[in-house]
């Protein structure tokens, strides 16, 4: 059959594509080999923030049993009484629409023409003006001796446990192994964390790394810094862990969340449609997503910011520009968070990278323990009685001072991930600090210390 796109990868990228081409009026098929609606909605984002909020509420001190917190997980993730999640409401959002879906194993074989092969059935063949691949990545598995015999878990078995290790050590401190590592001390797991790097969360604000830190050791996670592992053996508890400063850490359980890479491109037989890609399959697309005539990327897949919003916002782009738009990506301004307690938030450049970038930058901070939102909130402590200080934090902004607008803003403290998407606009829009400075903040807000470092810069600017 005949399609004007053809999508592989049924993840937010490929949701994001068929529901933009339906407005379009554009026939759309998507082959998906495994679960439409793709890593997030079943083993990442949506099951991981649904266990943070779990584990939020036990800390709280509500009776709140892991029983309960995994049974909310499987209901999020559909998988209620069964062992794999069904993709069956996703499935009806792209039916909906108008899209057909082919499940199964595609191959591009040539330009505008995909063969998929399910069940070890006959091929079947679909062409199409325009091919959109979206499979997404793979988790990195690093070369560490004695790994593969000792086992491992990868982020998906780890936010898709159904009972808990007595203790776990999680390899990698990003965002995905700081998030599980709060969720399973937060459930009495024996938890530990191997940082290769000096910091936690090293693509945050410095501030918000330190922030973070404190709370995961005050809750009792062991992070490790600047170490990495070496190798792995079975014993003590289950696994032990060789680091390279010739310690070790042990756990029951090991999970392995030091990043992830895109698929090879090869695998799926991109070349034949004529495309180039780099020595390790990798995708080089335009600012319009476009690798090849007629072949686009989107999401994991082309190789840049890996986020739900990103894939989502790429596959959009990557429709209209199939179809003859004049649509370009501009991923300049994107938000990134981490759903912690507290949480982190960050956008644009570190002021470090605005002088390189030959910016006359400064940075302008506050502590959101002093101001009024963070007063408002008490930490929490365990203490065991009322904690007289505010919640620690900060908001910093990162200032051109030639120019007089804000480049970069990040922020650590509770609902950090919600209020500083002000920031998000004023970079993309390179709206004046002066008028942020002006612009009225509700008090006491997250957005109010905001707007308040607003103020400071716009002071600063003269």
């Amino acid at each position: 059959m005949s399609y004007d796109i053809i999508v592989i990868g049924g993840g937010a990228a490929g949701e994001a594509a068929y529901a933009t081409a339906r407005d379009h009026g554009a026939s759309t098929v998507v082959v998906e080999r495994d679960l439409v609606g793709g890593e997030c909605g079943f083993w990442a984002c949506m099951p991981s923030k649904t266990l943070l909020d779990a584990a939020r509420r036990r800390a709280l001190g509500a009776e709140y049993p892991w029983e309960w917190a995994s049974a909310r997980r499987d209901w999020m993730i559909s998988r209620e009484g069964i062992d794999y999640p069904s993709d069956a409401g996703h499935v009806h959002g792209l039916e909906s629409s108008g899209a057909a879906l082919v499940r199964g194993e595609a191959r591009i074989v040539g330009p505008g023409k995909v063969e998929v092969r399910s069940n070890g059935s006959n091929p079947k063949t679909l062409e199409g003006s325009a091919l959109l691949v979206s499979i997404g990545s793979e988790p990195f598995i690093p070369p560490i001796d004695g790994l593969d015999d000792a086992g491992y878990w990868t982020s998906r078995d780890a936010t898709a446990l159904r009972e808990l290790p007595s203790s776990i050590v999680v390899l990698g401190g990003g965002p995905v192994g700081v998030e599980m590592a709060q969720v399973y001390v937060r459930f009495g797991v024996k938890t530990a964390l191997v940082q290769g790097m000096d910091r936690i969360l090293p693509r945050d604000h410095p501030k918000s790394s330190e922030v973070v830190t404190e709370a995961l050791r005050r809750e009792g996670v062991d992070i490790r810094l600047g170490v990495q592992a070496t190798g792995v053996r079975t014993g003590g508890a289950g696994r032990i862990v060789e680091l390279s400063d010739g310690t070790t850490v042990e756990g029951a359980e090991l999970v392995v969340a030091v990043g992830r890479r895109p698929r090879d491109l090869r695998q799926l037989g991109v070349e034949e449609a004529g495309v180039e890609l780099g020595d390790r399959g990798q995708a080089n697309p335009d600012a319009s997503l476009r690798v090849g005539v007629g072949v686009f990327v989107a999401g994991d897949a082309a190789g840049g910011l890996q986020f739900t919003h990103v894939a989502d916002y790429e596959g959009r782009v990557a429709v209209r520009a199939a179809l003859g738009g004049d649509a370009r990506a501009d991923l300049e301004s994107v938000p990134k968070a981490t759903y912690t307690d507290p949480e982190t938030f960050s956008v644009g450049l570190f002021v470090e990278e605005a002088l390189e970038r030959g910016i006359d930058a400064f940075e302008v901070t506050a502590d959101f323990a002093t101001s009024a939102r963070g007063y408002t909130i008490e930490p929490l402590r365990g203490s065991g009685g009322p904690v007289l200080e505010g919640s620690p934090g900060h908001v910093t902004a990162v200032v051109d001072r030639g120019r007089k607008v804000l480049v970069g803003a990040f922020a650590a403290s509770p609902g950090a991930a919600e209020y500083l998407h002000e920031a998000v606009l004023a970079i993309k829009q390179a709206i004046p600090v002066s008028v942020l400075a002006d612009t009225i903040h509700a008090f006491p807000t997250g957005a109010r210390v905001f707007g308040n470092v607003m103020a400071d810069a716009a002071k600063q600017l003269g």
